[in-house]
């Protein structure tokens, strides 16, 4: 006779016992992955940036200046970005539960009935769906929607602040390498200097990317640095032609 506790017994009888920490758990890789994100941004911004201001034969004080503005404007912007995104996402998850809230008091028979097919569409015998409906319903019916229907935990909502912090801290972090490495080299290879920096940061990121969703990491790696380098070399080729026509 199997044992009732085995893992496979509790996922038959109670399918979303572990709902509640898989939507933690992928919470927590999103905000990873936009970290990660954030960081890339930040590395390919100001090394474009700072490259494009060099090629145009700036002294370090200007290049300084330019990039110290964009790691400013970038990371303020990656934060007001994620605010602002992350904050809708939050309003219609309020809203959703608001509803669930209504349905539940107005329509409970309904709302019984659903949360009893979405169990049976998981494999359950109508029979055994419609007692695991009805136990969860009179333990938190909320929940229960909320986890089954709704795929997220109710009392665990996006937090934009959060958000934005995660989003302008790793923006900054990515910035920092490319910055130092043209302001720390005087001479005339300081722009190879930091495509060098720029090209390592954006293997690590990319590395780190792919480790996260569990993908191929030389694909994601290539692609970073493919698209780093020709954002890097836009900027040079801009900075190189206004350069020549100032002078």
């Amino acid at each position: 006779m199997a044992d009732p506790n085995s893992t496979g017994d509790k996922a038959k009888f109670f399918p979303d016992t572990d709902v509640s920490q898989a939507a933690s758990n992928s919470r927590r890789l999103n905000w990873l992955r936009a970290g990660v994100l954030g960081a890339n941004d930040g590395i390919v911004a100001v090394s474009g940036l700072v490259i494009g201001v060099a090629a145009s034969g700036a002294n370090q004080v200007t290049i300084l200046t330019a990039g110290l503005a964009g790691l400013a404007a970038g990371a303020l912007s990656m934060a007001a970005g994620e605010y602002v995104s992350v904050s809708t996402q939050r309003d219609t998850e309020k809203a959703l539960i608001e509803e669930e809230k209504y349905e539940l008091e107005h329509f409970p028979e309904e709302e019984l009935a659903e949360l009893a097919e979405l169990y049976a569409a998981k494999g359950l015998t109508p029979e055994l769906a419609r007692t695991v409906a009805e136990q969860l319903t009179a333990h938190d019916a909320l929940a229960a929607h909320a986890e089954s229907e709704l795929k997220f935990n109710h009392e665990e909502l996006t937090n934009p602040w959060h958000a934005a912090g995660a989003s302008m801290l790793s923006f900054v972090a990515g910035s920092i390498l490319p910055l130092l490495a043209i302001l720390l080299i005087t001479t005339g290879i300081r722009i190879p200097i930091t495509v060098v920096a720029a090209v390592v940061s954006l293997a690590l990121t990319g590395y780190i990317s792919a480790k996260l969703g569990h993908a191929k990491p030389h694909i994601a790696i290539l692609r970073n640095i493919a698209g780093g380098l020709l954002a890097m070399a836009v900027t040079y080729a801009i900075g190189a032609l206004v350069g020549t026509h100032v002078a």
